[in-house]
């Protein structure tokens, strides 16, 4: 193969994935799954803003990430509606338009039947699930005026294996929010397509505060009960966001992608 082959294969390769030029809001974006996600956006060349609750995870996250390219962020509160609201404002403050939102922050909760009451329902509800809902809807207009005819503007919601099969724990409020944000994943695609694309990806197992405890005292028989038996890599996590994002995604909506190992899907 010729040296100019070669670099037309590259640049190929470079057009399909990169996120230059691009806008994205991740949020939870400073630990776990969003840190992964905001990592790889910065690196494929995106303007990436991070949210999250504690503004000191958010400064970190800035400094760190910044040494790859462009990074910023806010402390939000996205369990309430005025909490999406305020964080779609500050966005629009920066950027007269978004090309992708990441709506990865989350709660979860595993307790006994018996003790799951409507507190930790309300806790993981209104998180996983209304403020997932009224973040597309309060970005809306920015997400519109991304969208161009053959890329069009993307929302990648982060679902859970643990909305596809039967959970081992009793998180059964966690369980139910992200099976809800599944659906509610493909009811956005129907309706806000051609504009935008909607898609979750559903995580298996993947080190990230909220799989610290389980992952450190049952990782190893975690890991063996996954077809590809490992846990997931912070570049499975980026690699799949941004092929989502990307010029490879354009043509994908309202789907569920487990990245799981095969755990949920083979067994």
């Amino acid at each position: 193969m010729s040296d100019n082959a070669t670099a037309d294969n590259s640049n190929v390769l470079d057009e399909l994935f990169s996120l230059k030029g691009k806008s994205a809001l991740v949020t939870g974006g400073t630990s776990g799954i969003g840190r992964m996600i905001a990592e790889g956006f910065v690196r494929a060349g995106a303007r990436v803003y991070v949210a999250s609750r504690k503004a000191d995870a958010v400064a970190s996250t800035i400094a760190e990430l910044s040494e790859f390219g462009f990074c910023d962020g806010t402390p939000a509160n996205l369990a309430t509606e005025d909490g999406c609201r305020e964080l779609a404002d500050w966005i629009a403050e920066r950027e007269p338009q978004l090309d992708i939102l990441v709506n990865n922050a989350g709660a979860t909760w595993g307790a006994p039947l018996a003790d799951h009451d409507d507190k930790a329902w309300d806790r993981v509800l209104d998180l996983n699930v209304k403020g997932v809902f009224h973040l597309v809807r309060f970005c809306r207009p920015l997400l519109d005026a991304a969208s161009k005819p053959g890329d069009p503007s993307r929302v990648i919601n982060i679902g859970s294996i643990d909305g596809i099969h039967v959970p081992i724990m009793e998180t059964f409020a966690y369980a139910a929010s992200k099976a809800a944000v599944h659906q509610m994943t493909r009811h956005l695609a129907g309706h806000l397509g051609p504009n935008i694309t909607v898609n979750a990806i559903a995580p298996g197992p993947f080190q990230s505060k909220m799989m610290a405890a389980t992952l450190n005292s049952f990782g190893d028989s975690i890991a063996a009960g996954t077809t590809l038996k490992r846990i997931g890599r912070d570049e499975d996590m980026a690699g799949t966001a941004i092929f989502l994002s990307s010029r490879a995604g354009s043509y994908i909506t309202g789907t569920i992608l487990a990245v799981d190992g095969g755990m949920a899907t083979t067994k």
